[in-house]
């Protein structure tokens, strides 16, 4: 008998052979998920006027306006459409739900704010120009079309990340008359 139908052989290079291939196998992996496209800072509307405001009460609560260049807190957001779509905002606008603003309590009007969502990562710059919402536990109301880039337009509401930012937010309100 020869060498080459022995057992051991064949049972020795099989093994060689398995570990070999274990050694040169690549794990697989996802490919990154794809950039979000940059969106553009929305424009002031030249009907709208900056507006801090004094203190105010809707439902017993009090609501303090000022500016907050540093905000940042997360919370809920819900979205408004269609009843409010053509009425006058809190600035003076307004409202249409196809642009891309949001309702704030206390932010000065117009603010410009990255909002982004905790449940997907999707984000997006908006336009404060109007005021609220009015519901406890949520601290920002975006548009419609806000609503549907950051991916929660048939769930009503998400938990989100509102930040000011400060340079464009001065300047939008710069460009309706604000000196300050």
């Amino acid at each position: 008998m020869t060498v080459w139908f022995r057992p051991q052989i064949w049972s020795a290079l099989g093994l060689a052979l398995f570990a070999a291939a274990c050694t040169t196998c690549e794990v697989a992996s996802l490919p990154p998920p794809a950039p979000q496209a940059p969106v553009p800072i929305p424009k002031v509307k030249k009907l709208g006027v900056y507006r801090l405001g004094e203190p105010y009460q809707i439902g017993g609560v009090w609501y303090t306006p000022k500016e907050d260049w540093q905000y940042s807190h997360e919370g809920r957001a819900s979205w408004y459409g269609h009843p409010f779509h053509g009425r006058q905002t809190a600035n003076g606008e307004r409202y249409d739900q196809n642009e891309l603003t949001a309702a704030h309590q206390t932010l000065p009007l117009p603010s410009i704010v990255r909002v982004t969502n905790l449940e997907n990562g999707r984000s997006v710059i908006l336009r404060v120009n109007d005021r609220g919402p009015f519901v406890k536990g949520r601290i920002i109301d975006v548009s419609r079309k806000a609503a549907k880039i950051l991916k929660f337009h048939g769930q009503g509401t998400t938990q989100v990340r509102v930040e000011v930012l400060e340079k464009e937010s001065r300047e939008a309100a710069a460009e309706v008359g604000y000196r300050g």
